[in-house]
């Protein structure tokens, strides 16, 4: 399985590199638990392909405005003696590599061949501290290439558009009910407002005791709005007189009471 070179401008760095790995051919998935090595290695290592040399490379590509450069990385499984290249694993998704679920020292490797062909290949190494030190470079190149903030973020905007859109809008004939609660009111329910009785638009309602009517109003204005009441006139000086002599026992006398001459012999001359 062979693939094309990288371009004449990229700058590789080698990230990681094991000797000898050995590579396996893995049967389908059967469940979603994972894959076990102890399939690949079994009947003495019957799935055993091939003892390959695997590196990992990082490539640089600057960009032609100049403005930056685009990274890339790569598992490559080569030929220990000649360096030819055997497969080869785009590292683009955190899922391209898989670890066995029963053993640290087994892996699931996706490798793309030629025209885009795709194959789950198992490596194993001979060694815990090489597995170790390939998940730890794994885990950089994750980190360097922002894997994990692109799942999420694919992964939010997948969650939203499955999720059904919420109408949060007034349905028609719905209606909203403000309350302000305030000292010496209570509240009109809408059987109150909508009785048509006399306190419907007078605002008493409003009111825990309902105010005293008022006073009729005298005076111009023919209804008495707006007028204001008028006082009787105070009595004459002549009345007052007469109450004041009336209040202290006095009867009102006449002058033939009083001994005077009521005009019979004329006036004096």
């Amino acid at each position: 399985m062979t693939s094309s070179g990288p371009a004449s401008e990229a700058i590789q760095r080698v990230l990681f590199i094991a000797s000898a790995v050995h590579i396996y051919n893995v049967p389908p998935l059967t469940s979603n638990k994972g894959y076990t090595a102890s399939q690949w290695t079994a009947d003495n290592n019957k799935r055993q392909i091939f003892t390959a040399r695997l590196r990992i490379i990082e490539t640089a590509i600057p960009l032609h405005d100049g403005s930056g450069e685009t990274l890339s990385s790569d598992i490559v499984l080569e030929d220990p003696s000649n360096g030819e290249l055997f497969a080869k694993a785009p590292y683009t998704d955190a899922r391209a590599v898989e670890t066995a679920v029963d053993s640290s020292r087994f892996f699931a490797v996706r490798v793309v061949g030629d025209g885009g062909m795709k194959a789950t290949l198992g490596i194993g190494f001979e060694e815990r501290g090489e597995a170790i030190d390939f998940g730890i470079c794994l885990q950089e190149c994750r980190k360097v290439l922002e894997m994990e903030s692109k799942e999420k973020g694919k992964g939010a905007k997948e969650a939203e558009k499955e999720a059904p859109k919420k109408d949060y809008g007034l349905k028609e004939g719905q209606t909203i009910k403000v309350d302000i609660g305030r000292r010496g009111r209570r509240k009109v329910d809408d059987e109150d407002t909508s009785s048509g009785g006399d306190d419907a638009g007078d605002g008493s309602a409003l009111f825990s005791i309902k105010p005293p009517p008022a006073p009729p109003l005298y005076g111009w204005g023919g209804d008495g709005v707006g007028s204001l009441p008028l006082l009787a006139p105070p009595p004459s000086a002549s009345e007052a007189r007469k109450e004041k002599r009336r209040s202290r026992g006095f009867e009102e006398m006449t002058a033939k009471d009083l001994g005077f001459d009521d005009g019979e012999f004329g006036e004096f001359q």
